[in-house]
């Protein structure tokens, strides 16, 4: 099934040959290849032009628009023209994967014998002499069973990738200044594609304003949160305002996509915002997230790129959290920490945006934090009220943010874990992290490279795809969390515990 506002990847698969190795033996593993692809549910095209020399380039990339291809496998049958096929991965206008034929039989090794494992090595070359960034798997040479799984896996790794290229962030609102630390150089998204449109507070409440209160889509809306709610629904008056405030969202995103297919949102959601709308939006950006567009909290544009990349990567909504604090000891008493220890665990939490989808538990609270900064002691919670609290979903999760660096350099970070069955008796949305090694983790990537305390959460384990996706989009830092054996570079030899 599509992801809305994300692209679908349609893959050409190309095979090349050499043009002294037979061309049959390319076109029989191509046949081969492709019948595995088809077994794991691979959109993709076969392609008929099998690569030999620059004139057949120019047919396959005439034929790859065709059938509307986005994304390519160059597919090594034999040794192959690395010239040709380097052009090719140049000129394609779409994430490119490099794999070849491992040879099937001893019997077989005189015609039969392709080549590839060298062919490969003169291919990457010339992807360097021409500067073209190209995945090339951990196992790049193997057989078609073994090889399909690896396209399949690239189809989601492209995936990544053409989202981000797609891509548009709207934000509304200059960054807070307690909360500058979610700076967002401009440079660095425009260098992998993304483009930023930037509004003030004033245009998001004339947005807000230009939706009618008695418009037939706010009351389908409001009716639609109320059912999701449920028993949850503590304040079934504040609906038509908080769906009025969806409803100007999504129709904002689409009248301003401009040259891009894709959109997300970061805005301020505080101090003022509050006084002026009349509750907070934290709900309303979790629901637009479920449905694959993020709205990261606090102008946090880094925070909704790295919202939605966690979103194309694993193909389930996402969420945006803080690293937030510690974990008392008499909450894990007697409790499985996943391979974790004491130490590694803390909890995820921000004010009320994960959608309810992510949550085990969940009902419409107040904004505790601003209720005790901007209503009285004691009174009714008013213009605080909008979050979804409760406790986030159990199971595995995974922690990745992409951001720039103060210098301008872009660098990632990724953690795998579990959301643990434990409540943690707090308020926002909230839930309890174990990440093996976190603790090491937490020092020597987190602040060491001085990353915000804003992350995306994954509610997959999709670590993998994420890594080869950083790559391909050429994030070389990607801080991971290492094992005991091996210490960070910051870390002091004498003091590893």
């Amino acid at each position: 099934m599509a992801l809305p506002n994300a692209p679908k990847v349609k893959l050409a698969i190309v095979a090349v040959s050499r043009d002294c190795f037979p061309i049959e033996l390319s076109r029989r593993r191509l046949q081969r290849l492709t019948a595995e692809c088809e077994k794991l549910g691979i959109d993709f095209h076969g392609c008929d032009t099998i690569i030999e020399n620059e004139n057949s380039v120019l047919a396959a990339l005439d034929e790859c628009r065709r059938v509307e291809a986005n994304a390519a496998v160059i597919y090594l049958g034999n040794f192959g023209p690395e010239g040709p096929l380097s052009i090719f991965a140049e000129r394609f206008p779409g994430p490119v994967m490099v794999c070849g034929a491992a040879e099937e039989s001893g019997a077989d090794l005189i015609d039969g014998r392709g080549d590839a494992y060298c062919g490969m090595l003169s291919a990457c070359y010339n992807f360097a002499l021409r500067g073209v960034p190209v995945y090339i798997p951990d196992s790049p040479i193997g057989l078609p069973e073994e090889l399909a799984t690896v396209v399949k896996h690239f189809e989601l790794v492209a995936r990544v990738v053409l989202g981000l290229a797609g891509l548009k962030v709207i934000s509304f609102g200059p960054r807070p200044q307690d909360f500058f630390a979610c700076n967002a150089p401009i440079k660095p998204l425009y260098d992998l594609g993304i483009e930023v449109m930037e509004n003030s507070e004033l245009d998001l409440l004339s947005v807000f304003n230009s939706v009618d209160e008695k418009d037939p889509e706010v009351e389908s809306v409001a009716s639609d949160m109320a059912r999701e709610l449920g028993p949850g629904n503590t304040y079934p008056d504040l609906l038509p305002s908080l769906a009025r405030f969806e409803v100007a969202l999504r129709r904002f995103a689409q009248d301003n996509l401009g040259s891009r297919q894709y959109a997300v949102f970061a805005n301020k959601c505080w101090p003022a915002f509050e006084r002026f709308f009349g509750f907070v939006p934290c709900y309303v950006n979790g629901r637009l997230c479920a449905k694959g567009m993020p709205v990261a909290c606090e102008v946090d544009i880094y925070g909704a790129v790295s919202e939605y990349i966690a979103y194309l990567a694993s193909g389930v909504p996402a969420t945006l959290l803080d690293i937030n604090n510690t974990v008392p000891t008499d909450l894990i008493e007697g409790q499985d920490l996943k391979g974790a220890e004491p130490r590694d665990l803390f909890m995820g939490f921000h004010c009320g945006n994960t959608p309810a989808c992510c949550m085990k538990t969940c009902s419409m609270k107040y904004q505790l934090i601003m209720k005790r900064l901007m209503e009285e002691p004691g009174s009714p919670a008013s213009i605080t009220r909008g979050t979804l609290d409760g406790q986030l979903r159990p199971g595995p999760a995974t922690w990745f943010r992409l951001q720039a660096s103060v210098d301008n350099e872009l660098r990632s970070y990724i953690a795998e874990g579990e959301i643990l069955d434990i409540d943690p008796r707090s308020h926002g949305g909230i839930g309890v992290f174990a990440i093996p090694n976190f603790a090491r983790f937490y020092r020597h990537v987190l602040l060491e490279k001085r990353f915000p305390h804003h992350g995306a959460v994954a509610f997959e384990h999709s670590g993998r795809v994420l890594f080869d996706a950083m790559r391909l989009l050429g994030v070389d830092d990607i801080g991971v969390p290492l094992p005991k054996t091996v210490s960070y570079p910051s870390e002091n030899p004498f003091g590893v515990f």
